[in-house]
């Protein structure tokens, strides 16, 4: 009796995971794009045999690479962002969209906080001092206290409750700035971004990418934190204005900063690293073994899902 063939799968580019490429092989008939010599003619050719797609919320899925797949059904993205994903062109043709969001959350709370605290205490810095060899030789400069402090979210999805919820160990007051209010939060919710940078003494930035949100974090936002504040930035690079920061990080009229994401990730600018004000983490905030398992699993059950039921687990929201 003839098996039933796999599902064929293009998979983006490699994805943060090998266990889930390996999973993925096991189950679907899988090839990757980024391994073509020529993706254009790769997908000229072979683009009508996939039903699916496999990307990620850092490699995103181009418009015109989903016009090259007339037959795809379904696209499951390991990450919460889908910023760099062409959500119209998928909706257009009515393509659902899985990601994995809440299995990220605790991860990317815990490296904000880390990130706060680094950039306050010098961890890093005073780390890099000792290693010098400039402890016999001077002391330590005293640097920021974390508890007690006012913390500033933007953007209070789940990622920002799951920093709210960090903040009540460290004695913090807790404000947000969001389009809306969240519903069954005693949280104040300052009236504009402005007002929540001029009110805080940390501004924690865990608000969706975009072109909705691009360079919200502008000069006149760090202008507003002041030259005792300090920016966490674990949401997007895009929604800084990273030139305003540079300049804002370079004459201290910011305290400091926290950095898991840039404007043009890989590339950092030099200026940035320069500097003993700032911390900077290669987009590593959901980069544990456990969250990416989980995150893994979810891709796979997204596709699992609309296999056999026609609908992803975790559908990417409407609006």
């Amino acid at each position: 009796m003839t098996q039933p063939s796999k599902p064929r799968l293009l998979q983006i580019a490699r994805l943060p995971l090998a266990a889930l490429e390996t999973d993925l092989a096991a189950r679907y008939d899988v090839v990757c794009l980024s391994d073509q010599a020529d993706p254009v003619a790769f997908l000229a050719e072979h683009g009508a045999s996939f039903t699916g797609v496999v990307t990620s919320a850092s490699i995103g899925l181009k418009g015109e690479v989903i016009a090259a797949l007339p037959r795809l059904q379904v696209i499951s993205s390991f990450g919460v962002g889908f910023d760099a994903l062409d959500i119209a062109a998928a909706r257009a043709r009515g393509i659902p969209v899985g990601y994995t969001p809440d299995v990220l959350n605790d991860c990317v709370a815990d490296m904000a906080f880390a990130l706060m605290l680094d950039v306050s205490r010098g961890v890093a810095a005073s780390d890099r001092f000792v290693r010098r060899g400039e402890w016999p030789k001077t002391r330590y400069a005293p640097l920021t206290r974390v508890s007690g402090k006012r913390l500033g979210i933007v953007g209070m999805g789940r990622i920002g409750l799951a920093v709210a919820e960090r903040a009540t160990g460290f004695r913090m007051e807790v404000g947000y700035y969001n389009r809306r209010p969240v519903e069954g939060s005693a949280l104040p919710r300052l009236e504009s971004l402005l007002a929540l940078a001029q009110w805080a003494d940390y501004l924690v930035l865990t608000v969706a990418g975009g072109a909705s949100t691009r360079h919200m974090v502008n000069r006149e936002v760090l202008d507003a934190l002041g030259p005792r504040g300090y920016l966490v930035n674990v949401a997007r690079g895009s929604v800084v204005d990273e030139a305003a920061l540079v300049e804002a990080l370079q004459h201290k009229r910011i305290a400091g900063a926290g950095l898991d994401v840039f404007e043009n990730e890989p590339q950092v600018p030099a200026a940035l690293m320069a500097l003993d004000n700032v911390v900077l983490t290669p987009h590593t905030a959901s980069a544990t073994h456990e969250t990416r398992r989980a995150m893994a699993d979810l891709v796979l059950e997204n596709l699992e899902s609309f296999y056999a039921t026609g609908a992803v687990r975790v559908p990417v929201p409407l609006a």
